[in-house]
């Protein structure tokens, strides 16, 4: 016996002799695995976007270690009618303030209530005592001088005066920056060999610890922010309050696509359901295909508990398709089943159910490995969240064919015989429908699906790679209102840094011989600098004509339409002027100033902005994400380049970095990773046709429609103007794993019934009334669950469930249109044994509720 006719035995011994047990033990999996399913995360925090150890994101941390940069989130506050410079409403916004401090986790609010109003103060004159708006001065005079003020107008004040923001920073999470840094040493230990036995086992334990602290403090972020919006909703009576910030974009992230995965998921289950209703009529058919998706949905929630693999913003749609996967090969099972009882009817039941579960193993299987290569082009990536819902998907859609090939045939062999009378006939006869047009257009379809290729490719051309948080809102959603008040009166919410290695170059040494200022500018000079060396080290740094390349700088990132607020010492260094009487300042006033700044200044002017010891810059760069025309890769790479360019630094001197850099590489990384090698994966695609089909012209004529699919719905993305983002770049695998299971499922039964017919067209026609029900009544019910999709308020849930559809869709009509006329004119099973004549009626009609 071969081992295959002894593998069938084995599961036709397990599955048909002994369902009870069966279906106790696919409980208790799915029991055993529903327990870790408490341990189930969302993340869509910026750190699960890349790989653990990538360069860019250990740099980023490195700079926000080094600049002390805080998580914070910003308030803007627009009175109703009060004029914002007022003092009831400035009373108003200290009360807020301190209730602000008074919030677990929350370190300073800065805001106009606390930045220096300096008024008629020289510039030699500024001291620790300086006055603010909380102190009895000219509520208009300070209104106009914040207002003109290169650092805080367009920072904590709007350039017109009226809204207010507020930096709610938040204190530094030193334990979390001390296990990053533990790990990262062991890591690299680690790659370098350098690790023993105790070594390792420390390097797990404390990725461990590392993995369970970011659980709990992405669930206090979650409370802090919460917090902080429901203290807003008390002041939101006489004022506009929009909350902004990174934090709260990713927890607003979380937030829309939890709520949609709990309350669309009853939405697209009811229409299943509906559709199921409708189309088989009976019971058994809508809870057996449920059961199968409640098993293998528990079982696999459970699995990413226990593996601790979190559904990140670009992961998150993987129920979605386990339940299009698990949908697709219950329904084919189904109507088999049913076509096998109208057409032998003499059979039992038993005969009938092993003869379609058998019958249909073979291609299932292969649709799952297909499909489960398309999206095991995702592994490749080197993206975290990316090679995780790669990993996720492959091991879901073999859940799904064990669940499906284990629980479906046990409980259908427990339940009594279906009754059902099947009729001949089809009301809506739409598969024979095709049938007919693909017979009456003949090669008039490849010339109609050569038009599509043309026209898809032009799309192709117009597809954008693009990541826009501002775009994933509709408007009337607070968020999107709060981003673009953000862009228009605070210069923006999310933001780039540019770091900036100084080097010793001519011209620009950290002396002051440039400023003809003598060697022996320490000796006996005692105004304000005290004993402490390393300060007056530290005042050497600030040199004339290095604090105009810092203001030289900052400008040129300030004249870039797309950027907002541009935050660094460059606005100090105009705001300095400004009170030197817009005269120069040479190296000598520049180090007194230094000396004189006030420690509270310094925390918010300077040490975010400049490293003396490492002789780096930091510009903090806001963006106007509302902006159109805002394309983020080619400012960021505008702006490095040009600031190399126009200021003579060298490539390694200036990086780009930050959230938005981290979002923008993850994107482009993808982008190349997976578009550009769509080819490599249609290859192995078609490897894959060839082992199951033993023809290489049937490999061939297979990916043909499934390539067109894929690049038909990347086309409208392009014609629609819908861009590759985070969120959608996965639909070219999903394009591909949908499309090619209608291909294998028709291919496969043509090829059966061939031999049969010895006649393309007939052949055609009869699979079009056969497997081609199944795979009509597969994409319906897809399309009419996932459709429900398009009324959340998150674009990215809509364009999935609308980019989902659309490639059922295309992938059910190239498989029973273009699929059939490649089969006749190539003719890859041999020629014909019969000539075409009329078809038989019996191939027009069809069995009612398959």
């Amino acid at each position: 016996m071969s081992l295959q006719r002894k593998l069938t035995a084995l599961y036709s011994s397990l599955v048909f002799d002994r369902p009870w047990l069966v279906l106790f033990l696919a409980t208790a999996i799915a029991a055993g695995f529903g327990y870790y399913a408490q341990y189930f995360r969302l993340d869509a925090s910026a750190d699960s976007l890349l790989l653990e150890g990538d360069a860019e994101l250990e740099y980023s941390r490195q700079v926000g270690v080094r600049y002390g940069i805080r998580e914070s989130v910003i308030v803007a506050y627009t009175p109703l009618e009060a004029e914002l410079f007022s003092r009831p409403v400035l009373d108003r916004l200290a009360a807020l303030r301190e209730r602000l401090l008074v919030l677990p986790r929350v370190e300073s609010v800065d805001s106009i209530l606390n930045v220096p109003i300096f008024e008629d103060t020289p510039l030699t004159g500024i001291s620790e005592d300086y006055l603010t708006l909380e102190d009895d001065i000219d509520l208009a005079a300070a209104k106009a001088e914040l207002m003109g003020s290169p650092v805080f107008s367009n920072a904590v004040v709007s350039p017109d005066g009226g809204t207010a923001g507020m930096l709610v920073s938040f204190e530094l999470d030193v334990k979390a920056q001390e296990l990053l840094a533990t790990r990262s040493t062991l890591r690299e230990q680690e790659a370098a060999g350098e690790l023993e036995a105790a070594g390792i086992a420390e390097l797990r334990r404390v990725e461990q610890e590392y993995s369970a602290y970011t659980v709990m403090t992405g669930a206090r972020q979650t409370a802090t922010i919460a917090e902080i919006r429901e203290l807003l909703d008390e002041y939101r009576g006489d004022a506009q309050i929009y909350l902004g910030g990174a934090p709260m974009i990713a927890d607003d992230l979380v937030t829309f696509v939890r709520g949609d995965l709990s309350s669309f998921s009853f939405g697209v289950l009811a229409f299943i359901v509906l559709a199921l209703g409708l189309i088989f009529r009976k019971l058994r058919w809508i809870a057996l295909p449920l059961a199968c998706c409640a098993i293998a949905g528990v079982t696999m929630v459970g699995i990413l508990g226990l593996m601790d693999w979190r559904v990140t913003v670009v992961s998150s749609n993987f129920i979605s398709l386990l339940l299009i996967i698990t949908i697709s090969l219950t329904v084919h099972l189904t109507v088999r089943y049913r076509e096998l009882r109208a057409t032998r009817g003499s059979s039992n039941h038993d005969k009938l159910l092993r003869h379609a579960i058998l019958s249909m193993f073979k291609p299932c299987l292969y649709t799952g490995l297909t499909t489960a290569v398309a999206f095991g082009s995702l592994i490749v990536s080197g993206i975290s969240p990316i090679i995780s819902f790669g990993w996720m998907m492959v091991i879901g859609v073999f859940a799904a064919i064990i669940v499906v090939f284990g629980v479906f045939p046990a409980a259908l062999s427990l339940l009594p015989q279906d009754t059902t009378k099947l009729s001949s006939d089809l009301k809506l006869n739409l598969t024979s429908g095709l049938a007919s047009l693909t017979a009456r257009l003949n090669n008039g379809v490849l010339a109609i699906y050569a038009v599509i290729t043309l026209l898809s490719i032009v799309g192709l051309a117009q597809l954008k790679v693009e990541n826009s948080f501002i775009d994933y809102f509709r408007e009337k959603t607070e968020i999107y209102q709060g981003m673009t008040l953000f862009d228009e009166k605070l210069g923006g919410t999310l933001s780039f840094d540019v770091i900036i290695d100084l080097g010793a170059e001519p011209g620009f040494d950290d002396d002051f011989g440039d400023d003809g200022f003598d060697d022996g500018f320490g000796d006996g000079f005692d105004d304000g600098f005290g004993d402490n060396t390393a300060t007056d080290t530290d005042a050497y740094w600030f040199t004339a004509p290095k604090m105009d390349r810092i203001e030289r700088i900052h400008d040129y990132l300030d004249q870039d339409p797309q950027t907002g607020k541009v935050l660094s010492f460059g606005a100090v260094v105009q705001l300095a002027r400004q009170l030197n009487g817009n005269e120069p300042i040479d190296g000598v006033l520049w180090a007194v100033l230094y000396s004189r700044i006030p420690e509270s200044l310094k925390d918010t002017v300077l040490k975010p902005f400049i490293s003396i010891d490492d002789n780096q810059l930091r510009f903090n760069v806001r963006v106007i994400e509302s902006d159109p025309n805002l394309k983020r890769n080619e400012l960021l790479q505008r702006v490095e380049r040009g600031i190399e360019e126009e200021f003579g630094f060298s490539d390694e001197q200036v990086n780009v970095t930050g959230v938005l850099v981290l979002y923008n590489n993850v994107l482009q990384s993808l982008y190349e990773s997976q578009i550009l090698t769509l080819g490599v994966v249609m290859l192995v695609i078609m490897l894959m046709f060839l082992l199951l089909f033993r023809s290489l012209a049937i490999a061939m004529i297979c990916i043909v429609p499934n390539a067109i699919a894929a690049a038909f719905v990347l086309g409208i993305m392009g014609w629609l103007g819908i861009p590759l983002d985070i969120m959608t770049i996965t639909i070219a695998a999903i394009s591909v794993g949908i499309g090619v299971d209608n291909t294998i499922h028709y291919m496969h039964r043509f090829r059966r019934e061939f031999p049969r017919f010895g006649n393309y067209r007939e052949t055609m026609f009869f699979c079009h009334n056969s497997i081609g029900r199944a795979m009509y009544f597969t994409s319906m019910t897809i399309v009419a669950g996932f459709s429900i999709l398009a009324l959340s308020n998150f674009i990215p849930t809509i364009v999935f469930g609308l980019l989902t559809s659309l490639a059922m869709l295309v992938a059910l009509i190239g498989s029973l249109t273009l699929l059939p006329q490649l089969l006749i004119v190539f003719k890859p099973l041999g020629a014909e044994t019969h000539s075409d004549s009329d078809t038989p009626q019996h191939l027009a009609g069809g069995l009612v509720g398959e």
